[in-house]
């Protein structure tokens, strides 16, 4: 069983106590937030977005990330509220004169300050490491430390001079009740951006409505007389056009008159004229010989040929 040797346990070899809760080292945390990116876990490289969370990211990883939509895509929890590029904004920052990179320690053999920073203030000079609180305007872009927001305290800013509110500063990396109010902001922000638009293309639409009624109703009144002028028009050029045709065709209104007298229904005139008939009502002689049963047609006996045809003029 052990202790052999004169060696001697001591309780806590001996009695297991409770595990002891990992800690994440808070330096380590703080170059996570602020040097990479939340989506791609890359070194921040420009341009730099942030959305209204206040969460760094790479623009071409957002783009990458909301141009995938395979089914293996990968659901990012610090993107979910991203949908669009509208969602982000792109950050103007300022670099930090003394920062080298990668090009101070590429042999390896120098200490690497984790507290450094790429990016600093332009009104104060701090460094974006973390260490003090950031913030970017949603309107510019532009990123500034908290302490010279509290100490110059405007409405203006500073950078490029664009006029801001209050609920349009966005803090960095915030904590977690930073964080819910932040979410419950962009909320409200959507939501009232969502009623406005409805609300505008309902107006537009009532506009539209009204202003089609009402060019409707001035249009019919110019009209009036007009229609009034041409349904005019339209009836005399009827009655000019039915007397002449009634003068043109003289023999085919006596044919339906004289149908009708005798007990026939009279058939309207049309374009093909029909042979007249004779004063008596018998037809022509020249009508009658077109076929063989008429005299002129027949053959005496005399003509008639001995043989047998199967001819009409033999018999």
């Amino acid at each position: 069983m052990g202790c052999d040797g004169g060696t001697i346990p001591k309780r806590h070899e001996l009695v297991k106590g409770p595990k002891k809760v990992e800690q994440v080292d808070k330096n380590a945390a703080l170059v996570a937030r602020w040097n990479y990116c939340a989506i791609s876990q890359r070194p921040l490289r420009k341009p730099i977005v942030a959305c209204e969370l206040g969460r760094l990211y790479n623009k071409d990883a957002v783009i990458e990330y909301l141009l995938d939509t395979s089914p293996e895509k990968c659901i990012i929890e610090t993107a979910t509220h991203i949908k669009n590029l509208k969602d982000v904004k792109e950050l103007n920052l300022t670099d930090n004169p003394a920062w080298r990179g990668d090009k101070a320690n590429a042999k390896g053999d120098k200490y690497e300050d984790l507290q450094g920073a790429a990016f600093i203030c332009p009104v104060v000079g701090l460094e974006m490491n973390g260490r003090q609180k950031f913030c970017y305007l949603r309107d510019c872009g532009c990123v500034f430390s908290e302490r010279a927001m509290k100490e110059i305290k405007t409405e203006v800013c500073h950078k490029c001079g664009k006029p801001f509110k209050e609920d349009d500063v966005i803090i960095l990396n915030g904590s977690k009740e930073e964080i819910a109010d932040l979410r419950r902001k962009m909320e409200e922000r959507k939501l009232k951006a969502k009623l406005l638009k409805k609300a505008k293309k309902s107006k537009a639409i009532e506009s539209f409505s009204k202003s089609a009624l009402t060019e409707e109703i001035a249009g019919s009144s110019i009209q009036k007389p007009k229609e009034t002028k041409v349904a005019i028009d339209t009836m005399l050029n009827g009655f000019s056009s039915s007397s002449s045709a009634a003068n043109a065709q003289p023999s085919s209104s006596s044919t339906s008159t004289a149908a009708g007298r005798a007990g026939k229904p009279g058939k309207a005139a049309s374009g093909v004229t029909k042979r007249p008939l004779t004063e008596t009502g018998e037809k022509s002689e020249a009508y009658k010989s077109i076929f063989t049963s008429h005299s002129s047609a027949k053959r005496l006996r005399e003509e008639k040929p001995n043989w047998i045809t199967h001819t009409a003029y033999y018999y």
